[in-house]
């Protein structure tokens, strides 16, 4: 098949084609599949990458982060099989934190996609990411080291030539508490391979294309093009931040320093605390991928999202730090410094962008993991998420229950009551938990459970941000802290509980940091934030 020129217009049609294609097949994915957290809270992410392995694109529905740690992931792929050892129906699969999202809870999987006809060659890769609530092991906010946090899947064959490995899937199935619904979510990637390669297939066919080279190398070309002339606008120099966080048995401190220079900006995390014997770590790839997100949502956020787009950002983090911890560090709550890469780089930038700047939200993500056994005396492990309030923004206020980075959705409560025997007994907004300012942080959420289990259910938490609110910037006041408690006592933010019959557990989330000064704020929002009961009192 001959390839013909790309002009600019057949350019556009073929790339809104391959996004449309990615979002398309990660909706197959997602309703295909077997588990909460990927059907209702879309913990997951679908990317498509040319036959060199270049990212072209991701799904719109997806974990951000996701975007920077799958190159990495396919990149330690190619070394383990190079593409004359990858045939068509292979699939690989991986957990492994340090070339995955920093967890074992995420499993990665790629399938490589071949042309058809005589000479099949590899054209293409079609990855994917979601999350597992149970990986075996007994993920515990007091784990010393990655092996006590459950199965690490080494890269290997999950399928191959189209046959299932009955080793692999029976190593999964010997290691998990639920393997129905994990091996449901896995098989429902492997149909999303499935639906991606004919349909990419269709495309080339009719496009006249026999590679996507050609198309990879004007996108990516465009949007590094792009982000350089973000980057080339903002003034040479040297941008910091630093502020504490709350750990487990000690403060612990983020530090990051943004280096601009010319159509290139670098990104250090040098003075970072030193990696702790608690899973709250990131490993760097992780690190990377939310500094580079976040320096994508301030300059360049309507550029493709594709390795062009990263190209002009570097990351780094000093080796067995924090935010670059070494194996076999604990990394099971990675996002508990994760998730304060970002503000950390927004922190930086603020005083140079502050038309574009979001004060913090109550992020890290929050969530609960019960596990136990139900009514009908069958093991459970299921995971509920919580949304801070949102940071506010340059724009406007901040959302209530809707923390950044992460953008996980909620569950519906009825259907998580039907899964566990658990009640929610409240889920409301708090007022006066937004800080304040002329744009106010979005409010905090107060939740409530009730045990309704003869069987005692296991409790663990991994929260941040109980000691140290999410700050407002440039003049804006800091949101409110978090609160933990069971039947109306305070317990720590990282901890394992056992609830028996009746016991109450009542979360209340952070509230998102204020922007600019409160005095700046217009008497008829204040009037209006008063009316509609987000604040109790005029401040």
């Amino acid at each position: 098949m001959a390839t013909t020129p790309l002009d600019p217009v057949r350019l556009g049609l073929i790339w809104h084609r391959l996004d449309g294609i990615v979002d398309q097949v990660a909706e197959t994915f997602v309703r295909a599949a077997f588990s909460v957290v990927v059907r209702d809270n879309f913990d997951m992410a679908f990317s498509l990458f040319d036959g060199r392995g270049r990212q072209l694109t991701q799904s719109k529905r997806s974990i951000p982060s996701f975007m920077g740690t799958l190159p990495r992931t396919l990149a330690a792929v190619l070394e383990r099989f190079s593409a004359d050892q990858l045939a068509p129906g292979d699939t690989i699969i991986s957990n492994d934190p340090w070339i995955g999202t920093g967890h074992l809870n995420d499993i990665s999987m790629l399938h490589p996609i071949f042309s058809t006809g005589p000479g099949r060659r590899l054209v293409a890769f079609a990855a994917s990411t979601a999350h597992s609530v149970d990986i075996g092991g007994a993920p515990s906010p007091s784990a010393r080291d990655r092996y006590e946090e459950g199965l690490c899947i080494p890269i290997c064959k999950i399928v191959e030539g189209g046959r299932e490995s009955a080793t692999v899937i029976d190593f999964l199935s010997q290691n998990l508490r639920q393997p129905d619904e994990t091996l449901g979510d896995i098989r429902a990637q492997f149909a999303a391979y499935r639906d991606c390669g004919e349909k990419l297939l269709a495309l080339m066919e009719e496009e006249g294309l026999d590679s996507l080279e050609p198309v990879a190398e004007e996108i990516i070309d465009r949007s590094e093009q792009s982000m350089r002339r973000a980057v080339a606008e903002l003034p040479d120099g040297r941008y910091q931040d630093a502020f504490e966080i709350d750990g487990v048995d000690e403060t612990l401190r983020i530090q990051c320093v943004v280096d601009i220079s010319g159509d290139a900006l670098a990104i250090d995390f040098a003075g970072t605390s030193a990696q702790v014997r608690w899973p709250i770590n990131s490993v760097l790839n992780y690190t990377q991928a939310y500094a580079s997100y976040a320096v994508k949502c301030l300059l360049d956020p309507g550029a493709p999202n594709n390795g062009g787009t990263l190209a002009p950002i570097s990351v780094s983090a000093p080796q067995g730090s924090l935010l670059n911890a070494t194996s076999p560090a604990p990394v099971w709550g990675r996002h508990l410094s994760g998730h304060y890469v970002p503000p950390a780089v927004f922190g930086a930038l603020a005083p140079l962008l502050p038309d574009r700047i979001v004060a913090e939200s109550g992020s890290p993500l929050w969530n609960v993991y019960f596990s136990g056994r139900d009514h009908h005396d069958q093991a459970f492990v299921k995971m509920f998420f919580m949304n801070g309030g949102h940071g506010a923004r340059a724009s406007g206020d901040g959302p209530g229950c809707l923390s950044f980075p992460s953008n996980v959705s909620n569950q519906p409560i009825e259907a998580f009551e039907h899964q566990v025997p658990l009640l929610v007994t409240e889920k409301c907004l708090v007022p006066d938990t937004g800080g304040a300012g002329r744009w106010r942080g979005g409010n905090a959420q107060r939740i409530g459970f009730r045990s309704r289990s003869e069987h005692p259910v296991t409790m663990t938490i991994r929260h941040e941000r109980t000691r140290f609110p999410p700050r407002g910037l440039l003049g804006g006041k800091v949101g409110s802290a978090g609160r933990d408690l069971v039947n109306g006592q305070t317990i720590p933010a990282k901890s394992r509980t056992e609830l028996q019959l009746g016991d109450e557990v009542t979360f209340q989330t952070p509230g998102g940091g204020g922007l600019f000064a409160p005095a700046e704020r217009a008497a008829e929002d204040i009037a209006a934030d008063i009316e509609s009961g987000l604040v109790s009192a005029e401040p």
